[in-house]
């Protein structure tokens, strides 16, 4: 999946609060020894906004994307202390090691299946130091099968409409439809419409524990999503904490 289309309009369909997750993950990284300017790497990068949030904070950061279209415009914006790569994380391939991983915004269930994610996970493991830190996040499988499966969601936003279908969850995997209108004149009278189609999988989090301690890592804490709190059966996303060993 390269997001070709989706990454013109994902700033503004993303409704995160880039400020609020790249705190509570700098927060999570500090209080496991992880010292600003540190080799950070922002896996699954996206345009580019939580790259240069600890960019901002001093790090030395890589954002790595499968996305061209994504980078593009993550390299439209300058910043300093960020080096952009076109990857795939599960063939990732740094010239160096890193002190420390972040995954945001559920990039690692837009695998196709657990296998990619243990690539993944192997693949960070080989670039990070000894005592590095990996912390991510994921939707879980409550949220896919309770929330997300079957069910559609509609933006209306100034000069842009999307509507946003998902399949019923079958194993954990959620199709994705998103139809996206555009308004392309200031007179309002033409519309261009866009279609993009995603997957995202979810997993049970014993098993994703179970994939990070096979790729090197240890001391696996799972909250839940933006707080200090253990990660629970209704819980709609999961962040995980893991330390290279």
């Amino acid at each position: 999946m390269s997001y070709g289309v989706f990454a013109r309009f994902y700033d503004r369909l993303q409704e995160a609060d880039y400020e609020e997750i790249g705190g509570y993950y700098h927060r999570l990284l500090q209080e496991n020894a992880v010292k600003t300017g540190a080799i950070l790497l922002d896996l699954a990068c996206g345009t580019g906004r939580l790259s240069r949030y600890f960019a901002d904070l001093d790090y030395d950061v890589i954002g790595a994307d499968i996305s061209p279209e994504m980078l593009s415009i993550a390299a439209g914006t300058p910043c300093k202390n960020i080096q952009y790569l076109c990857q795939d994380m599960c063939s990732l391939d740094l010239f160096g090691t890193i002190d420390c991983c972040v995954c945001a915004l559920d990039g690692l269930n837009h695998l196709q299946n657990a296998a990619a994610v243990q690539r993944a996970f192997e693949r960070v493991g080989l670039f990070m130091n000894r005592g590095g830190v990996f912390v991510f996040d994921m939707n879980t499988l409550h949220k896919h099968n309770q929330i997300l499966s079957g069910n559609s969601f509609i933006y209306d936003l100034e000069n842009l409409y999307c509507v946003w279908n998902n399949s019923v969850a079958e194993g954990g995997r959620i199709d994705m439809s998103l139809d996206i209108f555009a308004r392309e004149n200031s007179m309002g009278n033409m519309w261009q419409k866009y279609t993009e189609r995603l997957a995202e999988t979810a997993y049970d989090a014993a098993k994703v524990a179970e994939m990070l301690e096979v790729a090197g890592f240890g001391g696996v804490k799972i909250y839940d999503w933006l707080s200090d709190y253990p990660a629970n059966e209704l819980s709609e996303k999961a962040v995980f904490l893991a330390i290279k060993m």
